[in-house]
């Protein structure tokens, strides 16, 4: 287990704790001086009208009047504030019981006397009067509440959120949500797979006949295949054919640094599931935590390994009538615990290739309804210069040519858009200010020429259909070679002849210039990385024989995994590459020598216009003798 990973997370958790906790402490300083000035204003208010209204007496009252100095006295309960004729303002109180008249009577005020002064009585009754009365109470104590309330607020996202981390995060997609809703015919390809998943559908639209007939759906199904060909979408699209809810997340989001909060986040989305079913789970991206465990992947993670156990726990208490299933998917099924997958629980495994050219036209046409296309659009042609293009791939395609059409302050999409878009998805965008020298672009046009003439002489090598001068990405040049169909396998002759057309590049330099640049840096890793799986993967080494001594799950692209041989072996297999690599080199050699001038007329014709398509490229070759391949098929049809 990586200690050291603990350790950096916590001073960074510190961190932010003692942010947290000086932005608390500011926030409750910043209360209180705000309390404190509310609090000195009130006083001074209150004291200042306490010192510029003296009080009198009710006798000195009385005598005031007898004198005829009041002009006005306003009487609010047993509140008097009395006007003087000179302008003074006094205050006084009077008994409760009594009125004011009788009070001053009984003080010797006559009646002509009490008669001149005006007497203005306020009803203690009304609105205004018990607001006065209740406010100089009341605000302090609403004051007290707002300031807990605000405190309450601060430490809310601190220590309230603590309650929340066993909730389930999943987001839920709502079957009646058209905008969201997705079917099988949003799904183009998979055609497998799809008829696969129908029986999930019947299943959550009428399990009836199934549980008649002593059938039991599969609780669960694990969608494996390459990134982009849609796993996801096809589980939404199963959600969306039986019209239920669509539980989703990622495997990831079920781990957290607390022990136990995965496990917590299982129960409560299982728990969510079963209320509303019929439902879909969706787990993405399982691998996180479905690793096999004890195995020494993920660093032996307790939490992560209670996650996979709860998990386990809710798939094997299904009822058969709980119409809940669990769809996930993934990339690597090689890697997951082997009771994840056992019947019962993920037993039914549905996988996802690549698209093949009918597939890939049909994915095109999706991509395409809301693009406005121009009348040259043929998706057919697409579809055949995609192949190995996964949905992911082909969306990107027609993204990026509309993408070029908008910069162009076109209104539609045309045909070379998308041409132009393939490349740019295959090998990166164009890098026009990568200026070569005169040197240069020589070197560069004999290294494509050379990948090019191989592949048009070799009879196992794929057909060019452009070469180009023109930096892309990493890659100074390329040359775009095809197959005519489609094919799931590859013999040894293909690989051999492949791997001479890699070093194609490498032998026009050395022949030409006599010298070696860094120029086919990529064609020889990738031409050895080929030699290589030659030897230890498909057994296609005479001197080695038919044994495999690397892994990869049986799935292509993925890290080989070495298995233990011995010393020998390991150099039996150093040499074997090293005598394939020599052949492939010996081979173009022969190629390049006996066709020297054709490698010239297109390495000057390149230096001319940088990039030749299929056309231009199979009159040069033609005119020097080279039947191109489509040309060769056709004669011997």
């Amino acid at each position: 287990m990586d200690f050291n990973f603990l350790n950096k997370k916590d001073p960074q958790n510190k961190g932010k704790k003692g942010k947290k906790e000086s932005k608390f402490s500011g926030s409750i300083l910043g209360a209180l001086l705000i309390f404190m000035l509310i609090t000195a204003v009130y006083l001074a208010v209150s004291g200042t009208n306490q010192k510029t209204v003296p009080q009198i007496s009710i006798s000195d009252l009385a005598q005031n009047v007898s004198d005829g100095t009041v002009k006005n006295i306003m009487v609010e309960g047993e509140d008097l504030t009395i006007s003087y004729t000179n302008g003074d303002i006094k205050s006084s109180k009077k008994e409760t019981e009594s009125s004011l008249s009788q009070t001053l009577f009984n003080y010797g005020v006559k009646p002509d006397a009490l008669g001149k002064t005006v007497i203005t009585i306020k009803d203690p009754n009304s609105f205004g009067y018990w607001m006065a009365n209740i406010l100089p109470f009341a605000l302090p104590i609403l004051f007290i509440i707002i300031f807990f309330w605000y405190l309450s607020r601060q430490v809310k996202g601190a220590g309230m959120q603590a309650f929340t981390f066993g909730q389930s995060k999943a987001r839920i997609t709502d079957p009646n949500d058209k905008n969201n809703k997705v079917t099988f015919k949003d799904v183009a390809g998979c055609r497998e797979a799809k008829e696969e998943l129908k029986e999930i559908v019947d299943f959550l639209k009428s399990p009836k006949k199934f549980l008649d007939i002593g059938a039991r759906i599969p609780k669960g199904v694990i969608l494996t295949g390459a990134p982009g060909t849609g796993k996801t979408l096809l589980a939404r699209a199963v959600a969306g054919e039986a019209g239920v809810p669509f539980f989703h997340l990622s495997g990831s989001e079920f781990v957290e640094m607390f022990v136990g909060v995965g496990a917590s986040r299982v129960r409560d989305l299982f728990k969510m599931a079963k209320k509303s079913a019929p439902a879909i789970i969706f787990i993405d991206e399982i691998d996180a935590i479905g690793r096999t465990r004890g195995g020494g992947f993920g660093g032996g993670n307790d939490e992560r390994e209670q996650t996979l156990n709860q998990i386990l726990v809710e798939m094997d208490g299904f009822e058969p009538n709980d119409k809940v299933i669990v769809m996930a998917a993934t990339n690597r099924p090689d890697v997951l615990d082997p009771a994840l997958i056992r019947p019962g629980r993920f037993d039914r495994k549905v996988i996802l290739d690549l698209p093949d050219r009918a597939d890939r036209e049909e994915i095109l046409k999706i991509h395409a309804l809301k693009k406005p296309l121009a009348e040259d659009i043929n998706l057919k042609l697409v579809a055949e210069r995609t192949p190995g293009f996964s949905g992911a791939d082909l969306y990107s395609l027609m993204n990026e040519g509309a993408i070029l059409a908008a910069r162009e302050n076109r209104k539609k999409v045309f045909q070379f858009d998308l041409i132009r878009a393939i490349e740019k998805v295959m090998l990166g965008p164009e890098r026009k200010s990568h200026l070569l020298s005169k040197k240069e672009k020589e070197i560069t046009a004999y290294h494509e020429a050379g990948h090019a003439l191989v592949a048009s002489v070799l009879p196992n090598a794929d057909p060019v259909h452009k070469v180009s001068i023109i930096a892309r990405g990493n890659a100074g040049g390329y040359t775009l070679k095809l197959p005519l169909e489609e094919r799931r396998l590859q013999s040894k002759k293909e690989f051999i002849d492949d791997i001479a057309m890699s070093l194609g590049g490498y032998v026009a330099e050395k022949m030409i210039f006599g010298d070696i640049t860094t120029g086919p840096s990529s064609d020889l890793q990738v031409a050895t990385n080929l030699a290589r799986a030659m030897v230890t993967r498909w057994g296609m080494s005479d001197l080695i024989g038919p044994v495999a001594l690397v892994d990869n799950g049986g799935h292509p692209g993925f890290a080989e995994i070495e298995k233990e041989y011995s010393e020998t072996v390991s150099t039996k297999v150093d040499a074997e590459v090293s005598r394939i690599m020599n052949d492939g080199i010996k081979s173009a050699e022969k190629v390049l020598t006996e066709h020297k001038k054709a490698l010239d007329a297109i390495a000057q014709k390149l230096i001319e216009v940088e990039t030749l398509e299929q056309e231009e490229y199979e009159k040069i070759i033609i005119a020097h003798g080279i039947v191109p391949k489509k040309l060769e098929i056709e004669k011997v049809v």
